[in-house]
């Protein structure tokens, strides 16, 4: 018998309801918050905090359908046997990746996902309906996460890609499957199986190439806006920014990478300072970070060693990745003072001084970056002796003679391949 056809429920950001095979879909639009006096401040409200990237819902999958115990009963014979059918199997709850969306505002209003329940068999060995599938579409680097062990049950890294979140109970099967040459009457069919529920969270990792860490006010979003074209919120005050940006960086060739700017970080954050550790899972997925930090600090070197403890309290795989460390606000600086802040610099770490306003160093900083995103971390060369140091446009051990533009055409070489 042909199985039955699978209808779906998608839940995206334009979300339709439940609809069969051929139907056209209709519009599901949140209805107005009864608490909400002005439509307009609303809409506003929204405008300001679209961006979530952490959701908490809980979630069920449909049960299977239960089988049929029926006999057959024909003109001419009473006691035909058992026909009795399968039930359908339930609908599964399924993610699915979509490349236009970037944050999960869609399913803020979505609290409860359900799929369909499987279909009871019944005569003539029919089969129930499947239940439909609920299809959940989410942007890429979104991980789901059972709330009770937190325990990763999947991971969308592609755009289409789809998963099979909670699996819809099994349809049971009917008396027929039961007839023996002992048992010809069997009275009894498989009930269908339950489906899967609990409370489940989707979890979002910007999936970017390059990630901006530093403290408040040390020009990262000013350094994305200048090599960039995203444009976030710069100001004179700690803490503008407040959710992360995006920006595609261009390069040599026709070449492009991504970098994010993550709000600020201040010693104490593992203890709740500032805006804590919340926006660090951004940077998990990220294999180059850039150390922003301000010429005028204090101490260059304190500073990044508050950064990297910080980050080694969130997660100690971070310090594995591959380290830059950008001088913003170099314009202030004469080659007398930055030779002095060379010095409280660590070594084996490349640095570049820089300043966004006047695109001093801006060249330099994207070269640094494309040679560490095209070094591998695990088996391959670390970075002191990628980045080594410099005489005259060319690094020390470099017995070749190639300079230093010969090496990033280098790398831009094994990039494209």
């Amino acid at each position: 018998m042909a199985p039955a056809r699978i209808a779906s429920t998608r839940l995206g950001p334009h979300s339709t309801g439940p609809h069969t095979p051929g139907a056209s879909p209709l519009t599901l639009r949140k209805p107005r918050p009864q608490s909400a006096p002005d439509w307009c401040t609303f809409a506003g409200y929204m405008e300001k905090n679209n961006f979530i990237d952490y959701i908490r819902i809980f979630a069920k999958s449909g049960h299977g359908g239960a089988g049929s115990k029926h006999f057959m009963r024909t003109k001419y014979n009473a006691q035909a046997g058992p026909d009795g059918g399968d039930g359908g199997r339930g609908g599964h709850i399924i993610l699915r990746g979509n490349a236009q969306l970037w944050t999960l505002l869609h399913l803020r209003y979505y609290k409860n996902v359900l799929a369909e329940n499987g279909e009871s068999g019944s005569g003539n060995n029919c089969s129930g309906r499947f239940g439909k599938d609920t299809i959940i579409e989410v942007p890429l680097g979104t991980v789901a996460r059972d709330e009770e062990t937190d325990q990763v049950e999947a991971e969308i890294l592609e755009d289409g890609q789809e998963v099979i979140w909670l699996k819809g109970g099994r349809g049971g099967l009917g008396n027929a499957h039961f007839a023996t040459p002992t048992n010809q009457v069997p009275e009894h069919a498989q009930p269908g199986e339950e489906g899967v529920e609990g409370w489940k969270t989707l979890e979002l990792k910007v999936l970017a190439d390059v990630g901006l860490v530093g403290f408040p006010n040390a020009g990262k979003s000013t350094l994305l806006s200048s090599i960039s074209a995203a444009k976030p919120k710069i100001a004179d005050y700690a803490f503008t920014t407040l959710i992360p940006h995006l920006g595609m960086v261009e390069y040599r060739g026709g070449k492009s990478f991504c970098m994010a700017d993550l709000p600020g970080i201040i010693e104490g954050a593992a203890e709740g300072k500032g805006l804590g550790h919340r926006f660090l899972r951004h940077i998990e997925r990220n294999p180059v970070l850039l150390f922003v930090i301000p010429a005028d600090s204090n101490s260059v070197s304190s500073e990044f060693d508050i950064l990297q403890s910080e980050l080694e309290k969130y997660n100690p795989e971070l310090l594995h990745k591959h380290f830059v460390i950008g001088i913003s606000k170099s314009d202030m600086l004469d080659e007398e003072l930055e030779a002095e802040i060379e010095k409280e610099l660590p070594e084996g770490i490349p640095h570049v001084f820089f300043s966004s306003v006047t695109n001093k160093g801006l060249s330099a900083l994207k070269d640094e970056l494309w040679l560490a995103l095209n070094t591998p971390i695990e088996g391959g060369p670390s970075d002191a002796e990628v980045h080594g140091d410099f005489v005259d446009g060319q690094h020390e051990d470099d017995q070749s003679g190639a300079t230093d533009d010969e090496a990033l055409d280098t790398a831009d070489e094994t990039g494209a391949a």
